[in-house]
């Protein structure tokens, strides 16, 4: 079985550079992934935040959609309950006339930023109940099948229609999303990174278990997002995590911090807690090799029995992270996969 590699960009910001460049390192990623071969590329949705600046996937889906040559592209994801479910179906079907066939459509109930963020987004307080519903409506919308009979809005349609539609999938990192995905046929993908892998098996056998075949989705379809970094030394590499480790330390706080050079990250005078989640981090990244990490990101999938994984890798400067990009291609043989299922 071949295993499919993906790519989740969150469009970090760093410390001494615009945010605006993030948003374009963010465009250049997407086409040099697309021409390294990975199968899709995702733009996640955060809010208020001086580190995770992507506020907007559908308008960045919109630049990568006209930039790339074949690579799918979707959104990691849309957090419906801030919005209307038929203006996300207006937005991706405008998006599948952009790239036709290449529209991945994912969403979350997470709000991807903190309460009075999520209030000021949609004041309806109840919004994340309607969640259930909102897919059921913006599955409808989106693949140009009518909504349920009695429907308040049955008689409208998402435009522009076409021969092709959205792809439409579950996103989360607990059993909720797992069981909700598996109720309406849909693909489902896991926050591996997100939880460090906690509940990851009962979310998967949750989702597997209860099933239910839709049309288009006859067999469940799920993914997870690993956190990966690749260098051309096992010792690179673990100097690039520095600066991941100190942000991570600064999340336990509850700040959102714009990234900083790794060799300043180590040289902080952290505490024996702070060190504590350093060292719990560094076990279970997935950092080293481009053989050691495809090695045991091998391992993984064949443990969770997934064909597909998607990486998401942050490094203070672009140049590392396309260098972690470029090797793991090229240890997952990337170029060829994508050349033989273009056939």
């Amino acid at each position: 079985m071949t295993l499919r590699i993906s790519v989740l960009d969150q469009s970090t910001a760093s410390r001494g550079r615009t945010q605006a460049e993030a948003i374009r390192e963010t465009l250049d990623l997407a086409r040099r992934c697309d021409a390294l071969g990975y199968h899709r590329y995702w733009v996640s949705e955060h809010h208020n935040s001086d580190s995770i600046v992507g506020t907007a996937p559908e308008v960045l889906m919109a630049a990568i959609a006209a930039t790339t040559r074949r690579i799918r592209i979707g959104s990691a994801g849309v957090m419906l309950p801030h919005y209307s479910s038929l203006k996300v179906a207006e937005q991706f079907r405008v998006l599948d006339a952009i790239a036709p066939g290449r529209i991945d459509l994912g969403v979350g109930r997470a709000p991807g930023s903190d309460r009075l963020t999520g209030f000021a987004l949609n004041p309806h307080s109840n919004a994340a109940d309607e969640f259930p519903r909102q897919v059921l409506d913006l599955q409808a919308w989106v693949s140009g099948q009518p909504l349920q009979e009695g429907h308040p809005f049955a008689a409208i349609k998402a435009h522009p229609l076409g021969p092709t539609v959205p792809e439409l999938w579950i996103l989360g990192s607990s059993d909720y999303g797992a069981q909700l995905a598996a109720h309406f046929g849909l693909p489902y993908a896991f926050a591996y990174f997100f939880s460090d892998g906690r509940g990851v098996e009962q979310a998967l056998d949750l989702y597997r278990r209860n099933y239910r075949p839709s049309e288009r989705h006859p067999h469940p379809q799920a993914t997870i997002c690993v956190w990966a970094l690749a260098a051309d030394t096992e010792a690179e590499a673990r100097r690039l995590l520095h600066t991941r480790e100190l942000w991570r330390v600064g999340f336990e706080k509850g700040l959102r911090n714009a990234l900083v050079p790794p060799d300043e990250a180590a040289a902080q005078p952290y505490t024996e807690p702070e060190r504590a989640v350093i060292d719990a981090l560094r076990r279970k990244a997935f950092v080293g090799t481009a053989d050691q990490v495809s090695g045991r990101l091998h391992e993984l999938a064949q443990r969770l029995e997934l064909d597909e994984l998607v990486i998401v890798t942050w490094t203070y400067e672009p140049q590392p992270r396309h260098r972690s990009y470029e090797l793991l291609a090229d240890a997952f043989d990337l170029r060829r996969t994508a050349a033989d299922t273009s056939l």
